[in-house]
């Protein structure tokens, strides 16, 4: 049996993706490097299916049709680089590997740069959904060599999510490390998305668990509907053995895997404000530091904590999500002009509309926006956006007055806020940082009575000289 792509890579992921390309009717080759996987694999949830095993990689691509379409759904980092190494001996040119991992995008864009000079077509595919996504329709973001899109767009297409009007959250992204760079992103707003919903929680304690698993529910009848606010109301009103709360039961100490920081990182590399998600993962820093915080609790008394008022925490909840998505399209669009990688926006909304971690209702809108102005600056330049924010600025920033009268950590809320009225500002005191800045490191400065480019210094105290520093930005 002749199989249409062979998946290398037996965890959780790569079985259900082997079994999703299969209900759709394609043949799959399966391999794993303990190959004991590979026959447990076969006589168990794949019996019966149009799925063949292999013991090593030389039988295993044996087993493909040509172009042969090899997919590694492996860890991350060195074991991509390990398999790649023993694959392209066994390939010929035209032939596609494919990395669906969680890869860094400038390990993508190395290793396309690679093999393509060895007339390897590599693909770098973000994938998002988890283990129900990969079974049922996840998110695909491929990227890379656009020359082997073509020959895997049927099988990709076929597997993934389906939006409300049926068309597939999956297309291409563009070419090198866009694809990975994409999921990168998606990544990055997952964490600003949690950490939002987990300050709204934290805003609403003094409410049981039942009346906030309620609220929640009613959250996602509106333009909060989405997955993770679907998820939160189930994980509210689960108990444990004992009848009481399993949230109550878990401790506050979160874990991360890199792929926020990562987006953070990239930010500042890009000089772009990517405020939201970088107090996420600073948050889940923080809450990493458990034993050093129970210490200082003993330190200083905290303010009487009431429930907020929860539609002015709705509200202020959706208008900061307005502002991690726009922020995370602004860095998007930035990466997108500096890699000549010709993003479209629309398009990724989409990919982002189901199957996901981060699907929602609210894509739907940031689709429109981007397919009625495919140059839009921000999100919050859009009429409907810039409609949805104003509705909800009074209730925002009640909600954020509130949480920092009564001592409750808003890191997300707070910046969000911060962000949209600096955003919103034709002038800001950063006039004053430029003096500050040639007053004691001759950096120069531009001139509101002066066109932009021409760089000015004064000699501030008259004992400094007239030399000024040469004039960059990093």
């Amino acid at each position: 049996m002749s199989a249409d792509i062979g998946l290398i890579g037996l965890a959780v992921m790569g079985q259900n993706l082997v079994l999703n390309m299969a209900d759709h009717g394609f043949t799959v080759a399966a391999y794993n490097r303990t190959t004991s996987k590979v026959d447990e694999f076969l006589a168990g949830p794949a019996k019966g299916k149009k799925i063949v095993g292999a013991h090593d990689l030389k039988q295993f691509v044996g087993l493909l049709k040509r172009p042969r379409r090899v997919m590694l759904m492996v860890k991350a980092g060195d074991p991509v680089d390990e398999f790649i190494d023993q694959l392209v001996p066994l390939l010929e040119k035209g032939d596609i590997l494919i990395d669906g991992g969680n890869s860094h995008f400038p390990d993508t864009q190395r290793r396309y740069e690679a093999l393509k000079a060895r007339g390897i077509l590599f693909l770098g595919a973000g994938i998002s959904g988890g283990e129900e996504g990969a079974r049922h329709g996840p998110s695909i973001m491929p990227g890379g060599n656009p020359e082997a899109w073509p020959h895997v767009k049927a099988i990709f297409q076929g597997i993934a999510a389906k939006s409300d009007d049926g068309a597939p959250c999956c297309d291409w992204v563009g070419e090198g490390g866009a694809g990975h760079y994409v999921k990168m992103v998606h990544n990055g707003i997952e964490y600003g998305d949690m950490q939002l919903i987990c300050e709204a929680y934290d805003m609403l304690k003094g409410l049981s668990y039942s009346e906030m698993a309620e609220i929640f529910k009613t959250w996602n009848k509106g333009p909060l509907d989405s997955y993770l606010i679907e998820i939160t109301a189930q994980i509210f009103a689960k108990m444990d053995a004992d009848g009481k709360p399993l949230l109550s039961k878990i401790l506050d100490v979160a874990g991360q895997k890199g792929t926020g920081k990562w987006t953070g990182i990239d930010a500042l590399d890009r000089g772009m404000p990517l405020t939201l998600i970088g107090e996420a993962v600073f948050a889940r820093c923080l809450s990493a530091l458990k034993e050093e915080r129970v210490e200082a609790s003993k330190h200083y008394q905290s303010p009487p904590h009431k429930p907020i008022d929860k539609q002015a925490v709705e509200h202020a909840l959706y208008a900061s999500k307005i502002i991690s998505y726009a922020q995370g399209f602004m860095l998007m669009r930035k990466a997108s002009e500096e890699n000549n990688w010709k993003l479209n926006f629309g398009s990724i909304a989409l990919m982002w509309r189901g199957g996901c971690i981060i699907r929602s209702k609210f894509l739907g809108k940031i689709k429109e926006a981007y397919d009625k102005n495919p140059k839009l600056s921000s999100l919050l330049v859009d009429p409907f956006f810039q409609a949805e924010i104003t509705r909800c600025i009074p209730a925002w920033r009640k909600a954020v007055s509130e949480g920092a009268l009564q001592g409750i950590p808003l890191p997300c809320f707070s910046t969000a806020l911060s962000f949209f009225d600096g955003y919103r500002s034709a002038t800001l005191p950063a006039n004053l940082l430029q003096a500050q800045r040639d007053f004691f490191g001759a950096h120069t400065y531009e001139r509101v009575d002066k066109p932009r480019g021409q760089f000015f210094h004064t000699n501030w105290t008259g004992t400094g000289g007239s030399v000024s520093s040469s004039t960059y930005n990093v």
